[in-house]
């Protein structure tokens, strides 16, 4: 699909050690799922960078570090994980961050309600050809600061065999927003 941004690199703090306890597969300091390598033990807490490739600067997330998205391919992955579904990302200015992403050639999609009573949140997606960007913020609020990615949520071939393989580490899975799908943390 020309034209269509592609996510290609992630920067992530966690030891690549870390990750391979969680079964997927490590190499090269880090690990490859789809088209997206994943650089582990980068500086800094969590997610710290990313690259996006079809899209113009994105001013409110830092990218990934040079020569990172070069990286081996791997095998299968044994926690069964077969996809990146999608990076979230939070912000204390939801119209501030919607728009650069718009800006960056990205349009928005769609934006839901979510959040619990008394703390509204909305969620504006974003679609990239091999991945979906969650931005999740107040729906009026326009605080300075920056956005900031929040987690990652993979596709794996059996929910229950990737649960049974994690054990306690991973929660109970229930039923997600979209129809026919189980989400598991």
């Amino acid at each position: 699909m020309a034209g269509v941004s592609v996510l290609t690199c992630l920067a992530v703090a966690d030891r690549p050690e870390l990750w391979a306890d969680l079964g997927f597969a490590v190499a090269g300091g880090g690990s490859r799922v789809g088209g997206t390598w994943i650089q582990l033990g980068v500086p800094g807490r969590g997610v710290t960078g990313w690259g996006i490739e079809g899209a113009g600067r994105l001013a409110e997330l830092p990218g990934c570090p040079p020569g990172t998205a070069a990286a081996p391919a791997l095998s299968d992955h044994a926690n069964g994980v077969i996809a990146l579904d999608h990076v979230v990302v939070t912000t204390p200015n939801l119209a501030r961050t919607v728009s650069a992403f718009e800006a960056a050639g990205m349009p928005l999609r769609r934006t839901r309600p979510a959040g619990a009573p008394g703390r509204p949140l909305v969620q504006a997606f974003f679609k990239l050809e091999n991945t979906v960007v969650e931005v999740v913020g107040e729906p009026d609020a326009a605080r300075p600061g920056p956005a900031g990615f929040y987690g990652l949520a993979f596709t794996v071939a059996d929910l229950e065999a990737t649960a049974a393989r994690l054990g306690d580490r991973l929660r109970p899975a229930r039923d997600a927003v979209q129809p026919g799908r189980r989400i598991a943390t």
